[in-house]
């Protein structure tokens, strides 16, 4: 916000739905006031902090269904971002993300930004290098222009990313004149990427790897040190699936780093 100029909103749901089995009503109502109680010093905090930056701040408690409270709030006030946490567990727990924080990157019309828990928190805020995945397809490609324009902003290095997944074509066994097609494919989809980023004055470079896209997607951003994962969340179908979506959404739940989706 401070990079931008821009407004903040703190937003807390309380969540409403069936009441708690066993509990009376004076009881579940004391509750529903603690979790009202809760919001408002979290969204009053987060206000402070925005304020003291300089910057404008909104704050609102709602109640409802808290990915669909969400999503409507940034309807009705133009939200331009979404900046979420996510809980940063480990082990099997790790794929099973909060409802609200799966749905709404994969449901917004606007970009989401997931922030992992992090012991070690960056103390500027500020991102150096840039991991853009693509695969060549127009989700891709608006991810990519969200992704430069914050690199542009904060003078980051672009790193552009095309993952050759064999298997998600069928292809483990395939011959290497058809393994080659899918990299000639990737060389094109990263140079379309690049060219954008070099219009735009920025570093790039540009890499084809072959693997389980998540797994190589979080293994290049490590090794890279990336500040910022930015990727598409609806891009070329496989079979009866979203191949960038469904690695976007297994990348929010492991990354250690944040990610920008872009719907």
């Amino acid at each position: 916000a401070d990079a931008f100029g821009a407004d903040v909103h703190a937003l807390y749901v309380v969540e409403t739905g069936e009441d708690p089995s066993g509990l009376a009503d004076e009881e579940y109502a004391t509750l529903h006031e603690a979790s009202e109680q809760r919001g408002r010093e979290a969204t009053i905090r987060i206000a402070e902090d925005v304020e003291e930056a300089g910057l404008e701040a909104a704050r609102a408690v709602r109640e409802g269904v808290p990915y669909e409270t969400i999503l409507e709030y940034v309807d009705e006030h133009d939200i331009d971002i979404v900046v979420m946490g996510t809980h940063g567990r480990t082990g099997a727990d790790r794929v099973r993300m909060g409802s609200t924080t799966e749905r709404v990157p994969m449901r917004a019309d606007v970009p989401v930004l997931s922030v992992p828990r992090s012991d070690d928190p960056a103390v500027d805020g500020s991102y150096e290098r840039i991991v853009v995945p693509t695969d060549g397809s127009d989700a891709a490609e608006r991810a990519a222009g969200t992704a430069l324009d914050v690199a542009e902003r904060y003078g980051a290095d672009v790193r552009v990313v095309y993952v050759v997944d064999p298997t998600a074509y069928d292809l483990g066994d395939a011959p290497r004149s058809i393994v080659g097609l899918l990299k000639e494919g990737g060389n094109t989809a990263v140079e379309e990427v690049a060219t954008m980023a070099r219009e735009q004055g920025l570093d790039v470079t540009t890499t084809i790897r072959r693997g389980v896209p998540a797994e190589e997607l979080l293994s290049y951003a490590s090794m890279v040190d990336a500040d910022l994962l930015a990727m598409g969340t609806r891009g070329r179908s496989v079979g009866s699936g979203r191949l960038l979506g469904s690695t976007t959404a297994r990348i929010v739940r492991r990354s250690s780093l944040p990610v920008l989706s872009v719907n």
